[in-house]
C-alpha cells in the first residue's frame, strides 16, 4: 500500500507527505529523521491519511493536498467521522 498523510506539528502547522510504510514514516518524523520541515517541529500527530494501490496515485493526491490552503485542509480533517480517514 501507499499513503498520503497529513500530520499536525507541535507548532500547530500541518505537513502533508507520502509514505510506503506509514507507521515507519511517522516514527521518522518524530525521531527528527523525517522531512526537513518537521525536524524542528516534532513531535507530530497523524491527523489524516488515504490509502492507494500505487505510488503514482498517492503522489498525485499529495500534490493536490499540498496546493490547498490551510483552511481547506482543516475542512478535510473535520469532515471525517474519525480522527483518521481511511477510504
Amino acid at each position: 500500500m501507499h499513503y498520503t498523510y497529513i500530520v499536525e506539528c507541535s507548532d500547530g502547522t500541518l505537513y502533508t507527505g507520502y509514505a510506503a510504510d506509514l507507521e515507519k514514516r511517522i516514527n521518522a518524523h518524530n525521531e527528527k529523521r523525517g522531512a526537513k520541515y518537521t525536524r524542528g517541529r516534532a513531535p507530530v500527530t497523524l491527523k489524516y491519511y488515504e490509502e492507494f494501490e500505487n505510488k503514482a496515485d498517492a503522489l498525485k493526491r499529495e500534490a493536490q493536498i499540498k496546493k490547498m490552503r490551510k483552511e481547506k485542509k482543516l475542512k478535510l480533517l473535520n469532515n471525517t467521522k474519525n480522527e483518521l480517514y481511511m477510504p
